[in-house]
């Protein structure tokens, strides 16, 4: 069966492949020195993004009015997850718990990066070109900052959280 990339973004499947082969690329990885596994995976996430937003987005601008609105409609839409969201406005920080994280579904002893880094790195990547693409004074644009918990290392939640500048 051949889908569109358009038909893609409306299965379950696609992120089901991801996650499966997502682990076995890691350990590969390691197996072979590559070091900044997080950051290739937040790459990775920054270049779904790219290629997502040309079928679909969220809305046309994101400001810290709607921002919480705009990550939940991702986190629903893209990762059919449903998330409680925190902003911490002293630090400018975005806090995202997720208790059915896409890419983090069970626990492995021997990953040392969390599948969820790409989230990071998808997320803002969406955030930072609707912001770019509006070209408003207000909009808001996210970073990849941590993640501090996730279900991959035994946890059982994934905390994502963002920088918001």
């Amino acid at each position: 069966m051949n889908f569109t990339r358009k038909e893609l973004i409306q299965t379950e499947t696609t992120m089901n492949q991801m996650r499966n082969s997502l682990y076995s690329l890691v350990r590969f990885m390691k197996k072979n020195g590559i070091k900044e596994t997080g950051n290739i995976f937040r790459r990775m996430g920054e270049n779904i993004a790219k290629t997502f937003i040309k079928y679909w987005q969220p809305t046309e601008i994101v400001t810290i009015l709607n921002l919480k609105d705009v990550i939940t409609t991702i986190y629903q839409k893209v990762l059919n997850s449903s998330i409680s969201i925190e902003i911490n406005d002293a630090e400018n920080l975005v806090i995202v718990q997720d208790y059915k994280c896409a890419l983090c579904k069970y626990h492995y002893d021997d990953v040392e990066v969390a599948g969820c880094e790409i989230l990071l790195g998808m997320v803002s990547g969406f955030v930072s070109l609707i912001s770019k693409k509006s070209n408003d004074s207000n909009s808001l644009f996210l970073e990849p900052y941590e993640i501090k918990e996730s279900r991959v290392y035994g946890d059982k939640s994934c905390i994502q959280i963002f920088k918001y500048k």
